[in-house]
C-alpha cells in the first residue's frame, strides 16, 4: 500500500512539473477551489441561520420530543390502567374459584339432604304400603269369616228347614203356629 502511495505522489509530481501545465491556484491566485468550496459552505450556513432552520429544526425536534413524552405517559398509565385489570381479574377469579367451591359443597350437601330425604320417604312409604297391605289382608279375613258364617247360617237353615220337614207334620205345624200367635197375644 506504500508503494502505490509513492506511486500517486510521483506521478503527481510529475504531471505538475511537465511544461504548459499551470496549477489551477496559479490562475486564481490565493482564491483556489478549497476556498470556493469553503465560501460556498459559509453561504449554506448564512442562509441556514437566516431562515431560522435550526429554530424550526429544534422546534420539530421539540414536538417530537413532547409527543414522545406523551406516549410515554399515556403508555405508562395504559399499563398501570392494565396491570390494574389483571388485578381486578386476578381477584376475580379467585373469588370465582372459591364461589364455585362453594357451589359444589353446597350442591353436594343439598344432594346429601335428597338422599337422605329419599330413603325416609321410602321407608314412609313401605310402611303406609305395609299397613294398607296388612289392613286390606284384615279385611278381606273378615270378609271371608263373614261369608263362612253366612254360608254356615244358610247351611244350618237350609239342614234345620230339612229336618223340621221330616220330623214335624201339618198337626205339628199348627200347633207351633198356635203357640206362636198365643205367644204373640202376650206380650
Amino acid at each position: 500500500m506504500a508503494e502505490a502511495h509513492q506511486g500517486a505522489i510521483v506521478a503527481h509530481t510529475e504531471v505538475a512539473e511537465q511544461p504548459g501545465v499551470e496549477h489551477e491556484a496559479a490562475v486564481f491566485g490565493i482564491f483556489g477551489p478549497a476556498f470556493f468550496v469553503a465560501l460556498a459552505m459559509l453561504v449554506v450556513f448564512a442562509l441556514a441561520i437566516w431562515k431560522k432552520v435550526p429554530a424550526a429544526i429544534g422546534k420539530a425536534l421539540d414536538r417530537k420530543i413532547a409527543a414522545i413524552r406523551e406516549q410515554l405517559e399515556e403508555a405508562s398509565a395504559l399499563r398501570k390502567e392494565a396491570e390494574e385489570l389483571r388485578q381486578e381479574y386476578l381477584t376475580k377469579a379467585k373469588s370465582a374459584d372459591a364461589e364455585a367451591a362453594a357451589m359444589i359443597e353446597r350442591a353436594q350437601r343439598e344432594a346429601e339432604a335428597i338422599v337422605a330425604k329419599a330413603a325416609t320417604d321410602a321407608e314412609a312409604l313401605v310402611a303406609r304400603r305395609q299397613a294398607m297391605a296388612e289392613a286390606k289382608i284384615a279385611a278381606e279375613e273378615r270378609a271371608a269369616i263373614d261369608e263362612l258364617r253366612a254360608t254356615a247360617a244358610k247351611s244350618a237353615t237350609a239342614a234345620a228347614a230339612k229336618l223340621i220337614a221330616e220330623r214335624n207334620d201339618a198337626k205339628a205345624d199348627q200347633a207351633l203356629v198356635d203357640e206362636a200367635i198365643a205367644g204373640l197375644a202376650k206380650r
